[in-house]
């Protein structure tokens, strides 16, 4: 069953964040009369994690954040309770461990805030230029490889940067994530702060466990790769570096052009070594500040970071981009297990994946995973590629987990498979996207499923509705970012295609331009690369390394050129109507706020 709130008391709140929403809904009822400037309330609202829609007037999306993508069932059930009281009746999972609601009338904000502290959460920060969400590995705890369970050390560093005065008006937003180990499921390698946790021998021949911390990484239209800040950070060093390279930032990051204003845009303008000499020498003198982080943060001491271990014997799943997956059983189970299920830990443990196509969950799907983690007591997890993972399961829980996930339409063989297309919301809310990536991920998805390519391993697709890689289409096998194409004197809905995208390994290889396509062509691109990979790989042939092998992202899309051509608009209408829409298409985009 689910719950029913009521809107809790100001007593019932935590102190700050009642003081926040009391301010919010202060400034909201201001601007709504008239007696607070557009650009001034857009700062408050952004800090509150509340963007505006494309729909324009009081329309909005609350963005929630989840450190380390962690969910609780009382916390499923309240997202239930909002989609439908303040929405569509469903939420949207991001590609950095969010949910978001749409919809949301600015006038109900505070107490869809109110509603959202009263089980633990908040939407403080979540955008604008901030701190964002922390997020973590979704296994961290429950993955054999890990060196350290990640997970407290996620929740430390959203707990000390949360409403941290230094991290309220930043140049622009600033990205924290964790990873396990090197496989780095968590995707370290492409964000402001990018924490892998390692060890390394001591003289004495006994192992240290610490972390290897990677700064100034981004993706968006110019994407650069994380540099390692020094061979080893001890755990008593980590958010003392973490909050040294914040400062560095603030200190040093460009204010005048939006455009420019990433920490990656810090080492183009001073340089790789005089951004890593002052982290460290801000880190050095940070124990005389009032806000200094040093030591085993508490939540680390009171939850524990031991890894989940290796069990000795048996299976041990591999992770991680590229891993291939044999789908040879027709059982629905033993399908659903091949793809979904993650074995290994030393606790004797398993997990399973809960799909969610497109990342969206409807109402009643929260209140069933809700009541399905209560029937387990399980641990869930949200991922970057938007789906929900248990942990903490027993073989004898998996199938009766597949029965109830198969009553919801969540236990489809999703995981590490061709159809598991990531898109963010794209022009259907987002005031800068472009082009429905939405739609043509779901265009794509039927389009391989038409093809018997849905069970495809080893290769993601991803999709942006611009350059700005909320759907990160830069570390994906295939990528498409939407654009603008002009055909026989109109405009039409474009994508660029980009191949060989890959985050592993503590390395990164962004995807290299292919070709660009009219939308109503990338679904057929995209079922021509997949079938031609799975033709010729060799047995455990990674995409980067076939396309390689085969002559790079160019020579193949060679084969794909006959799809980059726009028929007349009276031969071929749908070619200047984009997915979902029913008019012609209008490259309609707003004033960016933020993105993902």
């Amino acid at each position: 069953m689910g719950i029913t709130p009521v809107i809790p008391t100001p007593r019932d709140l935590d102190a700050e964040q009642q003081r926040d929403i009391e301010r919010f809904e202060q400034a909201a009822e201001a601007y709504l009369a008239g007696e607070i400037e557009e650009d001034v309330f857009r700062v408050m609202r952004l800090n509150n994690g509340i963007y505006g829609q494309r729909q324009g007037g009081t329309n909005q999306m609350v963005r929630i954040k989840l450190p380390a993508g962690t969910i609780t069932p009382e916390q499923l059930d309240m997202m239930a309770f909002i989609s439908e009281k303040y929405s569509r009746g469903w939420g949207h999972l991001t590609t950095r461990q969010n949910v978001q609601v749409h919809y949301v009338d600015l006038r109900q904000v505070a107490e869809v805030m109110r509603h959202l502290a009263s089980v633990g959460l908040t939407s403080r920060e979540a955008c604008g230029d901030t701190v964002r969400n922390v997020m973590a590995c979704h296994l961290a705890g429950a993955c054999p490889h890990e060196h350290l369970d990640v997970t407290a050390w996620a929740e430390a560093a959203f707990r000390h940067f949360v409403r941290n005065p230094l991290g309220q008006r930043l140049p622009r937003k600033f990205k924290i994530n964790f990873s396990g180990c090197s496989t780095d499921c968590g995707q370290a390698m492409f964000n402001d702060v990018g924490v892998i946790a390692t060890t390394r021998v001591l003289e004495d021949g006994s192992s240290e466990a610490g972390f290897r911390v990677y700064i100034a990484g981004g993706l968006g239209a110019n994407p650069h790769p994380a540099l390692a800040l020094e061979p080893f950070t001890s755990r008593e060093d980590l958010l003392p570096t973490i909050e040294a390279t914040l400062r560095v930032f603030d200190q040093t990051g460009n204010r005048d052009n939006k455009l420019r204003a990433r920490m990656k845009w810090v080492i183009d303008t001073l340089g790789w070594e005089e951004v890593q000499r002052r982290v460290l020498k801000v880190r050095r003198t940070l124990p005389a500040s009032a806000s200094w982080p040093g030591g085993i943060p508490a939540e680390v001491t009171r939850a524990g970071d031991a890894p989940a271990g290796r069990v000795q014997s048996g299976e041990v799943t591999p992770v991680g981009q590229g891993i291939q997956v044999s789908l040879t059983p027709s059982d629905p189970y033993l399908r659903w297990v091949a793809t979904s299920v993650i074995r290994g830990a030393a606790n004797g443990s398993v997990s399973a994946v809960a799909y969610a196509a497109l990342g969206d969950i409807t109402a009643s799907q929260f209140r069933s995973l809700a009541a399905i983690q209560r029937e387990f007591a399980a641990d869930v997890r949200i991922s970057n590629r938007q789906n929900v993972v248990y942990r903490g399961l027993t073989e004898a829980q998996l199938p009766i987990l597949f029965q109830r996930l198969e009553t919801i339409s969540m236990a489809r063989p999703g995981a590490e498979l061709a159809r598991d297309v990531v898109s963010c919301p794209g022009a259907d809310t987002c005031n800068i996207a472009v082009t429905q990536s939405r739609g043509l991920a779901k265009a794509i998805g039927d389009r391989l499923e038409e093809e018997g390519l849905g069970d495809i391993g080893g290769i993601r697709i991803n999709i942006s509705g611009c350059t700005n890689s909320c759907g990160q289409h830069h570390i994906s096998d295939i990528g498409f970012f939407g654009a603008e194409r002009r055909a026989h004197g109109q405009s039409a809905p474009g994508y660029q295609m980009l191949l060989g995208g890959y985050v592993g390994q503590e390395q990164i290889h962004f995807g290299e331009k292919a070709l660009r396509l009219p939308a109503k062509a990338a679904p057929e691109a995209a079922a021509r690369v997949v079938r031609r990979f799975a033709e010729e790989r060799t047995a455990g042939e990674a995409f980067r390394t076939w396309m390689d092998r085969v002559g790079g992202a160019k020579a193949v899309a060679l084969q794909l050129q006959e799809l980059d051509v726009f028929p007349t608009p009276e031969a071929a209408p749908d070619f200047y109507t984009d997915y979902d829409e029913t008019g012609p298409f209008s490259a309609e985009v707003g004033d960016s706020e933020c993105a993902v």
